[in-house]
């Protein structure tokens, strides 16, 4: 029996199909099914009846939306095209008692945006049994009634609908009554009591019945219900209602115990037997929670909460019946209006995860759908982004907006966009809705690394320990991850002839610069590097920054005595005339120094000598003159041992010897020998001194006076020892650099005249020292010879003088340098100078 149950609902289900196949469409596609399709029951290929490629079903996104609040029956496997039955589908809950019940949706496709309309018709299945309102229905007749008399019995209720509604009525076999079935204005079949014979109350008050209402579905199904007849007196007239069809308008949300319309109905009776009440004949379950009526008055009341979305209209069967049961029946139907009380739904149906900040304008980021439940006007919808954003809705299909960007973007000024959609309807008054999107922009490689500084100057000490940190340098990159990576690294390049690799290093992650090996100030002062700062992005973007190296000086070179020369490379003596007075310049000691700054600020002293108390050396200028006037009884060999130091931390010295021979003339020097300083001839010359002044005063007198009568006679000139010293290359030391402000020594001394030993019969001019203690530098070292005539403008003027100034005359030209070179013996005498 079941089987053949199943094979009567499959022939069922063929024919329904055939038979909707010749119904008109509902959309771009359409089906018929059947309810309470098991899940996953194939519909229909919706592919191919669209003519869309499976392939690019997943691509595209393909959905299926159900429009308005149904639920989701259907769905499409994206696999094979075809639609699937995805959710149990009861005709009687989506549909109720319409004829028509049809499942509208739409298949959304993406890459391009395409909508397709899919109508779907829902079969009524044989499913509900026939109800009766009451399962006891209670008639009272009077005795009086004639044969043929009709008595109405409520109609029994069947969700389906068509042939498998209620298509007849039983009765239970009697001999009193018949049953007649009628259709009702509604189109309904009910059904009446006919009177066979007539009634004895004496006999049997009352009768009981059973009737039976069958459908016309297969399997058909049946509902009973019990009829109890009490036989009454006579009452022969049926309520008659005012109307056949009552109609009233109902807004939706109306508050609890509203009127919704009155039905009314008369009995002609007099008496109890014209008394009607009401009742309701034919209800929904729906319906039952929403109403209720006034059984005395006929008043039909709001009872629960009315909401047009759910239902727009109700068609509501009530019965007037007499105290001794005649009745007859009216039709009321309610229409809901609509009220704006839905907002607008925002549905995202596509975002993109991210957006490359390089995107053109008009990119599209996702698709946006909007709803609204209410109707007409209350459900057009405007969508709109009221935040400055370079973003903007384009309307497309229905009511699908695209998100496009209106402007480039820049990551490195925003990095994230939290953009708010708001969407407003034309209801009266007005209700709105938004939704926040958040999207990410994605980082592009277009910010090439940034220095901190224009430049960097980096300071390190000489003889820096190889590997020791000079600076840092630190260059900033806006991108991101990987693209915001910086790497430093050295340009190519020289530096005193070496590649800048063999002086220099840098840290590749964090810009530190090391110095590869020791430097020195004295080779080279100051050197640039060039440092790129290179991304890791795709392609590479890099800058360069000029980092300029500075090497500070150290006191690692002692003093170099440049005159006179170092011990052991040649034989120098300086002659002092016999009558130099005190502060007369009788030499001068030059010494340089490597070293700049500090480190080369030179001090002279006399660290030993044959007469401590006849020389001084001037601290800082190191010219050597006499503080007293010579004496006879001073020691003709004169032996200075000089110290040259410099100002460094530690300071570093350097010696050197000086010999001075007190004579007017070399003549008078038997023979120039080795003069070196001997500490116990200086005793023992000092005693033979003291004793020829005991026994010879009458002779050294006689000198005095023969001498004071020449120098009467002729002025003797006091020895020059001044000006610029003109110092060859080959003097300096080897790491010797001329450097402005720094230093000892500039290079250019400039001397009147060098004699050596062998110049015994040269002339040469005399004019007194001007008497410089101690001068600086800059002023001992740049005397010009109108400087000098400034100084000894008076001995041209001297006619006793017989000297001039500007010639010089001598007869050993070899022997003698004026302004530019030195020689390499330096021997001052006594010259006597031509008269004019």
């Amino acid at each position: 029996m079941a089987h053949d149950g199943l094979s009567a609902v499959a022939l069922l289900y063929g024919a329904t199909l055939l038979l909707l196949w010749s119904q008109p469409a509902y959309g771009d596609v359409s089906y018929s099914l059947a309810e309470e399709m098991k899940r996953g029951t194939v519909i229909g290929n919706i592919a191919k009846d669209l003519g869309l490629e499976v392939s690019r079903l997943s691509s595209r996104k393909a959905r299926l939306d159900a429009e308005g609040n149904r639920g989701r029956y259907c769905e499409v496997n994206l696999n094979t095209g075809e639609l699937l039955v995805a959710d149990r589908i009861d005709r009687e809950v989506l549909c109720g008692e319409k004829i028509s019940c049809v499942l509208k949706s739409e298949l959304i496709l993406e890459n391009p945006l395409e909508l397709h309309r899919v109508a779907i018709q829902v079969q009524d299945v044989n499913d509900n049994a026939p109800l009766f309102p009451k399962d006891t229905i209670k008639l009272e007749i009077m005795e009086s009634a004639s044969k043929g008399s009709r008595y109405r019995v409520n109609a029994a209720h069947d969700a389906d609908i068509g042939q498998n509604a209620v298509q007849k009525y039983v009765l239970q076999p009697n001999d009193i009554f018949v049953l007649n079935v009628l259709v009702n204005s509604v189109g309904s079949k009910y059904s009446e009591l006919v009177l066979n014979r007539d009634l004895d109350r004496e006999e049997q008050r009352e009768i009981t019945l059973v009737v039976t209402a069958l459908d016309g579905g297969s399997p058909q199904r049946s509902g009973t219900a019990v009829i109890q007849v009490t036989v009454l007196d006579a009452n022969d007239n049926a309520p008659v209602f005012s109307q056949a069809v009552y109609e009233a308008s109902l807004p939706e949300n109306s508050p609890l115990g509203t009127t919704v319309v009155k039905v009314s109905a008369t009995d002609a009776d007099e008496g109890v037997n014209g008394e009607v009440t009401y009742e309701f004949s034919g209800l929904t379950d729906m319906a039952k929670n929403m109403f209720s009526l006034n059984k005395q008055t006929g008043e039909i009341l709001v009872h629960g909460s009315i909401d047009y979305e759910e239902e727009s209209k109700f068609e509501i069967l009530i019965e007037g019946k007499d105290t001794y049961g005649l009745s007859s029946e009216t039709k009321v139907v309610i229409d809901i209006t609509d009220v704006n009380d839905n907002t607008p739904v925002i549905n995202l149906k596509s975002l993109a995860n991210s957006l490359p900040e390089n995107a053109p304008p008009g990119t599209e980021v996702g698709i946006i759908n909007v709803q609204d439940r209410d109707s007409e006007n209350n459900q057009q919808v405007r969508c709109s982004i009221r935040q400055n954003v370079p973003f903007k809705l384009v309307p497309s299909i229905k009511n699908y907006y695209s998100l496009v960007t209106t402007s480039p973007l820049d990551r490195e000024l925003v990095s994230d966009y939290n953009i708010t959609i708001t969407a407003t309807d034309e209801g009266s008054p007005p209700l709105s809705s938004s939704k926040s999107v958040h999207l990410s922009v994605a980082d592009v490689n277009d910010n090439p690394p940034v220095f901190e500084e224009q430049s960097y100057n980096a300071y390190v000490t000489e003889n820096n320990k190889p590997g020791s940190t000079l600076c840092s340098v630190s260059a900033l990159d806006p991108d991101w991850r990987q693209n915001g990576t910086v790497i430093y690294s050295l340009l190519p390049g020289e530096v005193n002839g070496a590649p800048v690799s063999s002086y220099l290093s840098v840290n590749g992650d964090t810009g530190l610069i090391h110095a590869v090996r020791s430097l020195d100030y004295e080779q080279f002062r100051s050197f640039k590097v060039h440092v790129m700062a290179r991304d890791n992005g795709s392609p590479p973007l890099s800058s360069n920054v000029t980092v300029s190296v500075f090497i500070t000086d150290v006191n690692d070179n002692s003093p170099q005595i440049l005159y006179p020369a170092p011990e052991g490379h040649s034989f120098m003596t300086e002659l002092v005339p016999k009558a130099a007075h005190g502060g007369s310049l009788v030499s001068k000691v030059i010494a340089v120094d490597a070293d700049s700054g500090q480190n080369a600020w030179l001090s002279y002293h006399i660290v030993k000598s044959t007469d401590p108390g006849l020389f001084t050396i001037g601290l800082h200028s190191g010219e050597i003159r006499t503080q007293r006037d010579i004496s006879e009884s001073d020691n003709m060999k004169q032996n200075l041992i000089v110290a040259v130091k410099d100002n460094g931390q530690p300071s570093l010295s350097a010696t050197c010897s000086m010999y001075l021979l007190i004579s007017d003339n070399l003549a008078e020097v038997p023979e120039l020998k080795d003069m070196s300083y001997d500490e116990t001839n200086s005793k023992l010359t000092s005693y033979l001194i003291i004793a020829l002044v005991s026994v010879s005063t009458f002779f050294l007198t006689f000198i005095i006076v023969i001498l004071g009568v020449r120098f009467c006679r002729r002025r003797k000139p006091r020895l020059l020892f001044d000006g610029a010293v003109a110092i060859p290359s080959a003097y300096l030391p080897p790491n010797y650099a001329e450097v402005d402000g720094t230093g000892t020594l500039r290079s250019t001394y400039n001397y009147d005249a060098y004699l050596t030993t062998g110049s015994r019969t040269s002339d040469f001019k005399f004019v007194s020292s001007y008497n410089d203690n101690t001068l600086p530098a800059d002023q001992t070292m740049r005397k010009t010879p109108s400087d000098l005539v400034e100084v000894f403008g008076k001995f041209d003027d001297s006619p006793e003088s017989g000297c001039y100034w500007g010639e010089l005359s001598v007869r050993s030209p070899s022997s003698l340098s004026v302004h530019g070179e030195l020689c390499p013996l330096l021997l001052c005498s006594m010259l006597d100078c031509y008269s004019s």
